[in-house]
């Protein structure tokens, strides 16, 4: 159980008005966020962490990053019931981290991409995007948990995945100190404004959440092979990806056919297996 001693509160705006903690280090912030709620901690509450020693991503994924050099945070979601929780969480994370990236480093305005279902890619000039950014959701009842890890001033990674991973700073080499904090204020208004905010009333319409994922939808338009289901399925299937359906599903229109497939599980194969 975590216990809360000198725990430091960043001083930042959070629009779930909930408490936005940090520690140096913690096992990881999915844990220590699952410990929160057990002791009655709010909605919206945050806790973020300088450096986590056994950090995970999707499918128990281990995510290694420098200390003090990127953002880790874990944010706690309060539903009244089940069927309140809003559909896609994972998605719209990725949606607001990306949206997010973009507003401190405006120079990447259209290189900011989503990786179905939980990846933030920033497309690089000559070519085969690095993935910045994961995001983890898990539930437990009316509680959800998200974490999201964004490689924020890495300037190097190991050799094993210097290939396909990248950071923020390697992008848009002139960022400001004190960058993580400013993502993590961002991050929590927009993941706000796509789970909280009621979208705008006739004659404001506004395009949903979907629409405006697909425009930034990685791979969209182009040839893909897709793993169905879990993690080491071996069902791969080939073709156009389409897009994004309303509950977040991935649509795939299938080499050889004209009849649009949806996905609710599996995986992108976007690197070399």
């Amino acid at each position: 159980m975590y216990i809360f001693f000198d725990v430091k509160t960043l001083r930042i705006c959070n629009p779930f008005d909930a408490p936005v903690y940090n520690e140096e280090t913690v096992s990881s912030t999915m844990e220590v966020i699952r410990d929160l709620a057990a002791q009655n901690q709010p909605h919206g509450t945050v806790i973020a962490a300088d450096f986590q020693e056994a950090g995970r991503g999707r499918l128990n994924r281990s995510w290694v990053m420098d200390r003090g050099k990127n953002l880790m945070f874990s944010i706690l979601l309060r539903y009244p019931a089940i069927p309140c929780i809003p559909a896609a969480l994972t998605l719209k994370t990725g949606l607001a981290v990306s949206l997010a990236v973009e507003d401190i480093a405006p120079a990447l305005q259209g290189r900011v991409m989503v990786k179905w279902p939980n990846d933030v890619m920033i497309c690089r000039p000559e070519g085969l995007a690095a993935k910045a950014a994961g995001i983890l959701t898990e539930g437990d009842g009316k509680n959800v948990y998200i974490g999201v890890g964004v490689n924020v001033a890495q300037e190097e990674f190991p050799q094993a995945h210097r290939w396909k991973a990248g950071s923020i700073i390697q992008a848009v080499p002139a960022l400001p100190e004190n960058a993580r904090v400013l993502l993590l204020e961002k991050i929590l208004a927009r993941l706000y404004a796509e789970i909280e905010t009621p979208s705008p009333a006739p004659p404001c319409p506004a395009a949903s959440w979907h629409q405006r994922l697909s425009q930034r939808l990685y791979k969209k338009g182009e040839q893909v092979v897709f793993a169905a289901g879990a993690a080491d399925s071996s069902s791969l299937v080939e073709g156009t990806l389409s897009g994004i359906g309303s509950g977040g599903e991935l649509i795939i229109v299938p080499n050889g056919g004209t009849v649009e497939q949806a996905f609710l599980a599996g995986e992108l194969r976007v690197y070399p297996q």
